[in-house]
């Protein structure tokens, strides 16, 4: 399937590169098909994209939370989860959501609502995590930047 997408042009996405939220995501629940893209020339390690397929114009920045916050590790309920199918360890990835302002110096992620993949099953959901351990909105900027300094 080719789309026009507003981050990376035209682009063509293979149905097995799917990923489906059956419930959609917090505040777009009607969104249910998008891909995880990123910029090759970057590398698989920089911001992703979760790239919506019905709203091409619709693109979320997301990242591994574990380069911001090493020991991120929310606790979530077992039975929320069953909705992703059965779910091995090593097919499970972990991402959250980047607010990237024109001040980018307040970016920040969403350790509060994380979204969970199973890689193997194509599925995924997004979650709010009980308690007030984790922020909506967790300061990045420098973070990043030190990590950039020091070469990582």
């Amino acid at each position: 399937m080719t789309i026009m997408t507003k981050v990376f042009g035209e682009i063509t996405i293979d149905d097995d590169r799917i990923i489906t939220f059956p419930k959609g995501i917090v505040g777009f629940p009607e969104l249910t098909e998008f891909a995880l893209l990123h910029d090759s020339d970057k590398g698989a390690d920089s911001i992703h994209w979760l790239q919506s397929i019905q709203e091409p114009a619709f693109a979320m920045p997301v990242m591994d939370p574990l380069r911001v916050c090493p020991d991120y590790n929310p606790e979530v309920d077992d039975e929320i989860l069953k909705n992703l199918g059965e779910l091995n360890p090593d097919d499970m990835l972990v991402l959250v959501t980047m607010t990237v302002p024109k001040e980018v110096e307040k970016m920040t992620v969403n350790l509060k609502g994380p979204i969970i993949i199973n890689a193997a099953q194509k599925t995924a959901m997004q979650v709010i995590v009980e308690g007030d351990e984790y922020p909506v909105k967790f300061p990045i900027y420098e973070i990043l930047n030190n990590k950039k300094k020091a070469g990582e």
